[in-house]
């Protein structure tokens, strides 16, 4: 019965929680992709998200991560953290544990800037001497369901043990996101 009220209290959590919107996104640069999908990105409290980037000559990176939102006036700041799985081309699979945060600042009803940052040195990774990466850009929100975003990612793992380095991402983007 113990289990049984346990099991209750952990489904009533999460239903309450459901009620943060869900958003899916994709970004394209010259030689990469990412997509993702987060639980309440837009609104103070417990944010969870996840995330695939994939380059064609430097491999696949995969991430999930939590995060708690504060508003500070019409700021929302991040901060949190990511698990990282790490696939790059010519070296072996590795993990990675990055720390950091963003912010997010309306300008206006429409538009929005926004940015973050996540870092993991090799005490927190396995088979890369260090992660990191890093997002800034605008975001027009067409309408509540949809918003269109361009901006600036890096995306990189320093080899190790005379692997080579691997850039995922580093440069201009053009993203959409679906709200629900």
């Amino acid at each position: 019965m113990k289990y049984l009220k346990v099991a209750y209290l952990v489904v009533a959590t999460l239903t309450a929680g459901s009620a943060n919107a869900v958003s899916f996104h994709g970004e394209a640069g010259s030689e990469w992709t990412n997509l993702g999908m987060s639980f309440g990105a837009n609104e103070p409290g417990f944010t969870f998200s996840g995330n695939w980037a994939h380059n064609d000559n430097d491999g696949d990176v995969a991430s999930l991560g939590l995060g708690w939102n504060i508003p500070l006036g019409s700021v929302l700041i991040t901060l949190g953290g990511k698990t990282i799985y790490l696939n790059p081309d010519d070296n072996d699979e590795g993990y990675a544990v990055a720390l950091g945060g963003g912010a997010q600042l309306p300008l206006g009803d429409h538009f929005a800037l926004f940015g973050d940052a996540y870092y993991s040195p090799d005490s927190l990774s396995s088979g890369v001497a260090q992660y990191g990466e890093a997002n800034a850009g605008v975001r027009w929100k067409v309408s509540p369901m949809f918003s269109v975003d361009a901006g600036y990612r890096y995306l990189g793992m320093e080899g190790k043990n005379g692997n080579r380095d691997h850039i995922i991402a580093d440069g201009g983007y053009a993203g959409v996101n679906l709200t629900f």
